[in-house]
């Protein structure tokens, strides 16, 4: 074994990994999986629970300050521990093998391939618009772009970087002529005095709520870290670049929509984007914002389907009950099996959560076990049940993340950090606060839906210690 091996506690057997990503294509994944379809809804439930423009527009600046407390502690942690897998690899260091092994699982059969499903699911229902498809093919849609980007991913590295950095321009090009049409065509005040009297209890800790979840994804950077060139350099500047990028575009965004449509009509209106479009080009304006919609999720599934399939690689290197989910591709310089099964795992949830047949099979075997079925109405339907239920279990792992930045300082402070976390500890204990908020947050609103993810958890825990078991005898 290598000093470095001694250090982390990781075998040397890891595979040799390309290192296939430049500093843009590292941050061209981080706003490619962030800027989804979030910028299409939040904005108005953000306007909604904020009393004037200015807080309105300050919830959106702190998101992203927040976030760069959070940036921050990734990039020491990803630079000082730099393995793919991000997250999985700072758990396990910090916490030990158990805890990182659930959090690979968890990702892998609800997290992770319920986001897949869910962008998926947004990008089929505009689709149907904008082809003025029957409703009853959209989960055949979201089934064939998971099955298509997977694929795509799964023939090389080159292939699905270059998808990425196309969905990522389009995006960007696409909200920038958005902005262009609010701030040149609109004519209301931006910064008015109008006051919004609805705003009852939380107010702008809800509209935060919903800021921080248009923000989500940030970090999936870091499960690329070994695939970065110069990346002790490149990913600190890419997740800093990255924030900052997305946080200015968003702040764009909603200026644009305040210029356009007023505070009040930005209050009240469900679709933004579209009603700002179409002052300017009133045929089209549906359907102009359908396209971008389906772009930016298009952007979100190949950034997902890119970074994610890493972590389950790490876990194959890691367990050899599960190794053939580490086995790289020669010719692709990417983990097949493991962008294979994610692929599958978030196809059969899209039938599963996603359509009503799929809501009664999951009922009908939870009235089975003796068990009260899903509200699924009260939680919109399918997929937002899915996101509902796992966020607890999301922001349980991100704030432990965020405490293992102290743990490894503390049980490893003599390992170089080639990029040291500026203000410490300020930054993540600020990090630290904001998941445990959020975290508050998503279990008041998930209330019984906690088992959801809670559950899928529990299952990994006989899988891990079949798989320890194994370990030891291998």
């Amino acid at each position: 074994m290598t000093k470095a091996d001694l250090q982390t506690g990781t075998a040397s057997r890891q595979p040799i990994i390309p290192q296939q990503l430049s500093l843009w294509d590292t941050a061209s994944l981080i706003v490619g999986i962030v800027v989804g379809t979030a910028i299409f809804r939040s904005p108005t439930m953000v306007f909604q629970n904020s009393p004037h423009t200015w807080a309105a527009l300050g919830v959106w600046f702190l998101g992203g300050a927040l976030c760069l407390c959070g940036a921050l502690c990734y990039a020491e942690l990803a630079t000082t521990f730099p393995r793919n897998g991000g997250d999985y690899e700072y758990l396990r260091l910090a916490y030990g093998n158990w805890l990182a092994f659930l959090f690979g699982w968890a990702q892998l059969v609800a997290v992770l391939t319920g986001s897949i499903g869910a962008m998926a699911y947004a990008f089929a229902d505009y689709g149907s618009q904008f082809w003025n498809l029957a409703p009853t093919g959209t989960a055949l849609i979201a089934a064939a772009t998971i099955a298509a980007l997977t694929v795509a991913n799964a023939l090389g590295v080159a292939i699905g970087k270059s998808l990425q950095n196309v969905f990522t321009c389009a995006k960007i090009g696409g909200l920038a002529l958005v902005v262009l049409a609010g701030l040149g065509w609109g004519s209301q005040p931006v910064f008015s005095t109008e006051s919004n009297s609805a705003v009852h209890g939380p107010g702008f800790g809800l509209a935060l709520v919903f800021v921080l979840y248009a923000y989500g994804g940030w970090n999936d950077a870091v499960y690329v870290a070994a695939e970065v060139r110069d990346q002790r350099r490149n990913l600190p500047r890419a997740l800093l670049y990255g924030i900052t990028s997305i946080a200015l575009l968003y702040i764009a965004v909603n200026l644009a929509y305040l210029r356009g449509l007023g505070f009040e009509g930005a209050c009240q209106t469900a679709t933004p984007a579209a009603d700002v479009v179409q002052q300017v080009v009133r045929p089209w304006g549906a359907k102009a914002i359908s396209l971008l919609v389906m772009i930016s999720a298009l952007g979100a599934i190949n950034g997902l389907v890119l970074a994610g399939s890493r972590i389950y690689a790490v876990v194959g290197e890691d367990y050899p009950l599960l190794a053939w989910l580490g086995r790289w591709s020669p010719r692709s310089g990417a983990p097949v099996a493991s962008i294979l099964l994610q692929g599958g795992i978030s196809i059969v949830l899209v039938f599963l959560v996603g359509t009503q047949r799929g809501r009664n099979s999951i009922d009908q075997t939870l009235a089975r076990l003796g068990m009260s079925s899903i509200p699924w109405d009260e939680y919109f339907g399918g997929f937002e049940v899915l996101v509902a239920g796992t966020a607890p279990v999301f922001w349980t792992f991100f704030l432990l993340n965020g405490f293992s930045l102290f743990v490894l300082r503390r049980s490893q402070p003599d390992r170089h950090r080639p990029f040291s976390v500026p203000w410490y500890p300020l930054p993540p204990a600020i990090f630290c606060l904001t998941c445990a908020y959020m975290l508050y947050c998503s279990i008041e609103y998930a209330r019984s839906l906690v088992l959801v993810g809670a559950l899928p958890v529990a299952f990994g825990i006989p899988l891990y210690l079949l798989s320890r078991r194994l370990k030891m005898h291998h």
